[in-house]
């Protein structure tokens, strides 16, 4: 089990540096869900299902697929500001 835990711990702490290094928030957001999951499987480990559960439904998969239809919506608000002539876009600035 300590060996187990070992791996578990060595595979949190490099994905959690890996999801603070990355730059482009949607993989940005991939990497912290897969955080989630190996959180989720050490705290299974650690005998804490309850916990693991919630982290799985909260971390892995509500808090990624939010971040993710943000994101979208964000790229598609600025792809209809770039559309515009740029006289709209000066008057839309003021």
């Amino acid at each position: 089990m300590n060996g187990l835990l070992a791996v578990l711990l060595t595979l949190v702490a490099g994905v959690g540096t890996l999801a603070v290094a990355i730059r482009e928030p949607v993989r940005q957001t991939i990497a912290a869900g897969f955080l989630s999951l190996l959180l989720a499987l050490l705290f299974f480990a650690l005998q804490a299902p309850d916990v693991a559960l919630s982290e799985i439904v909260v971390g892995s998969l509500a808090v990624p697929l939010m971040l993710l239809l943000a994101i979208a919506k964000i790229r598609e608000q600025e792809e209809a500001v770039n559309r515009q002539p740029p006289e709209a876009q000066q008057e839309g600035e003021e």
